[in-house]
């Protein structure tokens, strides 16, 4: 995938892996990057296209396909955490909304966007996933779920657009220096690490970003036979 003189769009692109993606694109030499927001006067950073869109509205998602007709690039991005929701309290609303953002809205920009790759010549859809696509986590079980349907999404994705061309992109990273984040005292890698890492894959055709040595383990244990908690 040649990034260069390629046209992007971005979800969730105001601030965090975002805002990182959409400034790596630019720096890759992208024509023209769509920063897709709820608000696009959040979008301070020169260079970039303002979107309204949010990913939970489809009359918004509708109207970003008929403006950004010219994209070459999808990178699913916009997230929330739904940390509202534990596991054995709390009622659904945030994990509802984490579903309703991080999988429907994701699967929702993917058909809306699709059809656009096709005629543009089969381009990227990228998606942004996390070590919790493969990791239950009793701190945020609503956010991992959503991560895990969203991985499935995206493998679906891949097998569905393969014929037309379409290079999808899943990107896995555990603990990224984020807003998001803030709350965890943890080792966290950048949001221009985990860009750098996506150009790479765009640039050379690669189907998967494992970001970090966490998250390269969590996939590696997949094909590890289930193991009680030490001490347990």
């Amino acid at each position: 995938m040649d990034i260069k003189g390629s046209v992007a769009l971005v979800t969730g692109a105001n601030r965090g892996i975002g805002r990182a993606f959409a400034r790596a694109l630019l720096e890759h030499g992208a024509a023209k990057v769509y920063a897709g927001v709820r608000d696009p006067a959040g979008v301070v950073d020169q260079g970039l296209t303002p979107l309204r869109l949010d990913v939970t509205k489809p009359e918004q998602i509708a109207e970003a396909a008929a403006v950004a007709d010219d994209v070459s690039i999808v990178i699913n991005n916009a997230g929330v955490g739904g940390s509202g929701t534990g596991l054995l309290e709390g009622d659904f609303a945030a994990a509802r909304q984490a579903m309703e953002v991080n999988y429907f809205g994701t699967w929702a920009v993917s058909r809306a966007f699709a059809p656009i790759l096709a005629r543009n010549g089969g381009g990227a859809l990228v998606n942004m996933l996390s070590l919790a696509s493969w990791v239950g986590q009793p701190g945020f079980p609503g956010y991992a779920a959503s991560k895990s349907a969203q991985w499935s999404l995206t493998d679906a994705l891949r097998k569905g657009l393969q014929e037309q061309g379409t290079l999808v992109v899943g990107v896995h990273s555990g603990f990224v220096d984020t807003d998001l984040s803030s709350w965890v005292d943890a080792p966290k890698i950048t949001t221009a690490d985990v860009a750098a890492q996506t150009m790479e894959a765009l640039a050379n055709d690669r189907w998967e970003v494992l970001a970090d040595d966490e998250t390269r383990q969590a996939k590696a244990a997949l094909s590890q036979p289930l193991q009680a908690e030490p001490g347990r």
